[in-house]
């Protein structure tokens, strides 16, 4: 990865680690209070990014949690087919805003899950009130699915 001051304006400031680690928080904050309490697992974390990121795809995502994951990716199969495309370039910046959430508290790490520390994200606006609502309706989403693995089958993506 390239370091800061090679890396493209635009790319440094879409993908920096501050906000990979909101995102990812948000998914993981969201989860727990879907689940009634249990920890996101740390995988399932990597792959809100690769999922809200990607303008198209963060659009045709669903509006309600009642969505069932099958149903959407049987309706947006040319999405999901450059996911793990998606999530294989991205991971070296998810990791970087993965360490970077660590590191200053947005995520805490326990027994291999993770749980978001987020506060205020609610009066977000813009296009970041976007990421963070679509990161938030991830992490309920993929509460609803029993199995991690299921997610990852259906989206096409390894752990």
């Amino acid at each position: 990865m390239a370091n800061w001051q090679q890396r493209p304006q635009a790319a440094a400031a879409f993908l920096n680690p501050a906000l990979l680690a909101t995102i990812q928080a948000a998914s993981a904050a969201a989860y727990e209070r879907e689940s009634g309490g249990e920890l996101m697992v740390w995988p399932l974390v990597t792959l809100t990014p690769p999922l809200v990121m990607h303008g198209p795809t963060r659009r045709a995502l669903p509006t309600a949690v009642s969505t069932h994951l099958s149903s959407w990716v049987a309706r947006n199969p040319v999405l999901v087919a450059g996911l793990p495309q998606r999530a294989a370039s991205l991971a070296p910046v998810v990791q970087e805003g993965l360490r970077f959430g660590l590191r200053h508290g947005l995520l805490e790490l326990q027994g291999g899950r993770v749980r978001g520390t987020l506060r205020g994200v609610s009066r977000l606006e813009g296009e970041l009130g976007e990421l963070v609502r679509k990161a938030q309706l991830v992490g309920r989403w993929t509460a609803r699915t029993e199995q991690p693995s299921t997610v990852f089958a259906l989206l096409g993506v390894r752990p």
